[in-house]
């Protein structure tokens, strides 16, 4: 195992076997990158920052949609939209019949 810029672990496959616990006690300040014949295969994260990750990327793409749908409104026209009225009954009917 060794680590670097203070952050990363390096830890080999083969290291899990015989270090687990450290390689867990590592994880839980910084991230472990798993190695497989010395070229990264996996990181190895903590649940908090994983967590965090996670809701940052969802975030992260609720606004990317966002701007999505601000350049699709703006190029829109009236008569690009179905009344949601309409399209429920259609349901409603595909459903019944």
């Amino acid at each position: 195992m060794y680590t670097f810029k203070g952050d990363t672990t390096l830890a080999a496959v083969s290291e899990l076997r015989t270090k687990f616990d450290e390689i867990l006690r590592q994880a839980r300040d910084h991230k472990v990158v798993i190695e497989k014949r010395n070229k990264p295969a996996a990181v190895l994260l903590d649940i908090g920052q994983y967590t965090k990750m996670e809701k940052l990327l969802e975030e992260l793409g609720d606004i990317a949609l966002g701007y999505i749908a601000k350049s699709r409104d703006k190029k829109s026209k009236a008569s690009d939209y179905i009344d949601i009225d309409k399209v429920e009954r259609e349901i409603l009917d595909a459903l019944e019949g």
